[in-house]
């Protein structure tokens, strides 16, 4: 599978002049510490680099490109960190995390949904790895939680048990009782795929149980017919959901498939109305491109634009953190995303290249796959691993050989085996190269 089809993107321009001067100095000074920074902070026992970055009032990628922490996933105590232009943190309180011990169906997903916290908390508070693996009697350490069940006990089921029917699947159950499916499959023990079976009976989380289930679920927000390109994780943005709600209400497996074409009910929000205006063209290089693709893209710039993003130099401190995190040269993630997108998070193309990193949608589901978790693009964070992750593959497979990677990651690694390289990849491939300089 290729990692980026040979799809235009909002390229970037080198940028030239007074300007960009200005922008370099800039990175360069926050680089080095040298100024914009309000004090240093000694890390305490139990602080996690997510814990500090919130109580002073910053993110966790500045703090690991101000300190060139090569993992920002750990810390240590004593440790010394710069922090931008906040006060020092006040050192966290005693009871400001939990302890949860592993059990056997558990994902870090489910057990961030049980404690009120997220996935990312967590993977950073126990330093695992990217695809957020955990193993039955692992002791993790459960950040910002309160309520969190004792370490190693069965959470408590507000709504009792439920006994399965013929027909019955975990999606309708977690429906009906208003609870999602990792939480069913989470409480139950259940495998990947959540296979039950006609009287097993279930501990259903969350919800009472109904008398009886409804003859048909009635549909609380509106109905979408898949385009291509489309995602679970990308329409669940747009609407305002959760792609748990979407799986539920629509009865969809584990890896939240879905085909051009078919219908799904997207619980609890309104259709989104068309963009006013046309956002993004249909054109690009003399291709034009059709029209559904070009209607995900408009959705998608004006989800990113409501929504608001990061600035520009969040951003590019969001990909060297990510990048030094995930084993990639931040150099060369540094240097595709100037290219791809100039570190701006809106840039949308008419191939539904979408943010700072312009991945295309199904190249999210290949990294969401890289990763082991699901993706959103619209995501900023989630937006820079996809992008870094594909770099490290492309990376890996092609050996030594860097152009062919940078390559791939432009025109799409089968398209440059069996084309070689475009003319306008060939450009694509000098103008980051020297943009990697700039960046070293």
């Amino acid at each position: 599978m290729s990692a980026l089809s040979t799809r235009p993107r909002t390229v970037a321009r080198t940028a030239t002049g007074t300007g960009a001067t200005l922008a370099l100095a800039t990175v360069a000074l926050a680089a080095t510490g040298t100024a914009g920074h309000a004090a240093d902070y000694t890390v305490q026992e139990g602080d996690t680099l997510t814990s500090i970055a919130r109580r002073a009032g910053t993110d966790v990628a500045r703090i690991a490109a101000d300190n060139a922490l090569a993992d920002p996933s750990r810390v240590r105590a004593g440790q010394v960190l710069r922090l931008p232009e906040k006060a020092a943190p006040a050192p966290a309180p005693a009871a400001s995390a939990a302890t949860y011990t592993v059990r056997s169906g558990d994902t870090v997903s489910a057990v961030a949904a049980r404690h009120g916290t997220s996935v990312a908390a967590i993977v950073a508070a126990n330093g695992l790895d990217a695809r957020a693996f955990v193993r039955a009697g692992q002791v993790l350490t459960i950040p910002g939680a309160t309520g969190a069940p004792a370490p190693g006990a069965t959470p408590a089921a507000a709504g009792g048990a439920y006994t399965v029917r013929s027909g019955d699947t975990v999606s309708a159950i977690a429906a009906r009782h208003g609870t999602t499916v990792q939480a069913v499959v989470a409480a139950n023990g259940l495998d990947a795929r959540a296979t039950i079976r006609a009287g097993q009976t279930l501990t259903v989380p969350g919800a009472a149980t109904p008398a009886a289930p409804p003859a048909a679920p009635a549909a609380t927000g509106a109905s979408h017919t898949v385009r291509a390109g489309d995602t679970v994780s990308a329409l669940a943005a747009r609407h305002g959901t959760t792609v748990a709600a979407v799986v539920a209400a629509n009865g969809l497996d584990a890896r939240a498939t879905i085909r051009t074409g078919q219908t799904l009910t997207i619980p609890g929000a309104a259709t989104p109305a068309a963009p006013a205006t046309q956002l993004v063209g249909n054109t690009f290089a003399g291709r034009t491109y059709a029209p559904q693709v070009v209607d995900a893209a408009n959705q998608n710039k004006a989800t990113l634009l409501a929504t608001g993003a990061p600035s520009r130099a969040a951003m590019q401190a969001k990909v060297a953190a990510t990048a030094v995190a995930m084993g990639v040269d931040p150099a060369l993630a540094q240097a595709v995303a100037h290219q791809e997108s100039g570190f701006d998070h809106t840039s949308v193309s008419p191939a539904n290249a979408i943010g700072t990193m312009q991945v295309i949608p199904s190249s999210g589901e290949w990294a969401s796959q890289l990763v082991g978790r699901d993706l959103n693009l619209l995501d900023p964070d989630d937006n820079v691993v996809a992008g870094v992750a594909i770099l490290r593959s492309l990376v890996r497979t092609s050996g030594d050989d860097l152009p062919t990677a940078i390559a791939s990651y432009y025109q799409g690694a089968s398209s440059v085996k069996r084309n070689g390289m475009f003319s306008d990849t060939r450009r694509y491939v000098a103008n980051v190269q020297t943009l990697m300089t700039r960046f070293r």
